[in-house]
């Protein structure tokens, strides 16, 4: 029986590698959390057919998606049962685990020559096509799989629903820059990991505060883990960041339309706060409404928004807010 390795990338940066190296081993990335029934599909899928690293993260959270719920990253006492089964077996070949920071993955790329890396889908930030990791495989040619961190669609939509996240206000009284604020946390309840998360607050001028109507994010369709389990569209065929034909998200905008419908709410005189500029798109759409006013925090499109809506007659202001202190 193959004696078990574990690694901390921090011990081995600048010095010795060979340990790691000799095994060609297929890598699975630190992934999100996953089940103890998913980690036992992916070992029977590569171990049979060579040594196994597992990636552990040393963050807590994806890295730019700190502090969401939906995002945290595995931790390897969930699945710790299944590692000493495994490693308690006499098979021919072994699991490993590699810990370190998620900064450090584009460097234990370019120094270890995997014989396979298996990445679990949601557990990076932005397009993986567009990242840096990426364009590192594709110099070295290395083989990759792009998996699901779910072991079926059930416990894909279990999770959708059964992963608290923190709570928006439903109602009360807001001053503009509270209300900005409001939009940016309904963006943090976003699951789309491929692209950007986008939010919004609906409100009605109380004074000099705003009443609030409702909130939105970019959400996933048709449920929010659909592009985890399945695999992004936008990853797929390669979209660039704002290619709109490979799309797995219902914008904030029309979001918040399908709120108000539902919730019978009259959108004349009201101001829709947003952490980003609507789309080219979403900005005609919204011309289209009793929307009055637009504010906004990020560009996005040159401004064209902008245009847009003035010449629709609506009010457009942007409200910048210092940045979010790291979590």
């Amino acid at each position: 029986m193959y004696e078990f390795m574990d690694f901390d990338w921090n011990e081995i940066a600048f010095g010795s590698k060979k340990a790691l190296r000799q095994l060609k081993s297929t890598f699975i990335v630190a992934p999100r959390e996953i089940s103890k029934k998913r980690l036992a599909q992916l070992i029977k899928t590569y171990l049979p057919k060579g040594h196994l690293v597992l990636g552990i993260s040393k963050d807590k959270y994806v890295a730019g998606l700190e502090g969401q719920p939906q995002f945290k990253m595995l931790r390897p006492e969930t699945v710790q049962e299944v590692i000493t089964r495994v490693r308690q077996a006499n098979a021919p070949f072994q699991l490993h685990m590699l810990t370190y920071n998620q900064r450090d993955l584009p460097f234990i790329l370019e120094k270890i020559a995997f014989r396979r890396i298996v990445f679990i889908n949601g557990s990076w930030y932005r397009g993986l096509h567009l990242r840096s990791e990426y364009y590192i495989l594709s110099k070295q040619g290395l083989p990759f799989d792009m998996a699901s961190p779910f072991a079926d669609e059930a416990e894909a939509k279990a999770y959708a629903t059964e992963t608290k996240l923190p709570e928006i206000p439903s109602e009360g009284l807001f001053t503009d820059k509270q209300m900005i604020e409001l939009a940016q946390e309904a963006a943090c309840h976003s699951y789309d990991y491929a692209s950007f998360q986008t939010g919004s607050a609906l409100g009605r001028r109380k004074g000099r505060r705003y009443e609030l109507l409702a909130t939105s994010h970019n959400k996933i369709a048709p449920y929010e883990t659909y592009a985890m389990h399945f695999g992004s569209e936008r990853e797929k065929h390669f979209s660039p960041m704002h290619d709109l034909n490979y799309y797995d998200t219902i914008h904030f905008e029309v979001m918040m339309l399908i709120t108000a419908q539902k919730r019978c709410i009259d959108l004349a005189n009201t101001t829709l706060f947003a952490n980003v500029l609507p789309c080219p798109h979403c900005s005609r759409m919204l011309a289209e409404t009793d929307i009055a006013e637009l504010v906004y925090r990020e560009d996005h499109s040159d401004g064209y928004a902008v245009q847009m809506l003035e010449h629709a007659g609506k009010k457009v202001r942007r409200l910048i807010l210092p940045p979010r202190p790291e979590v």
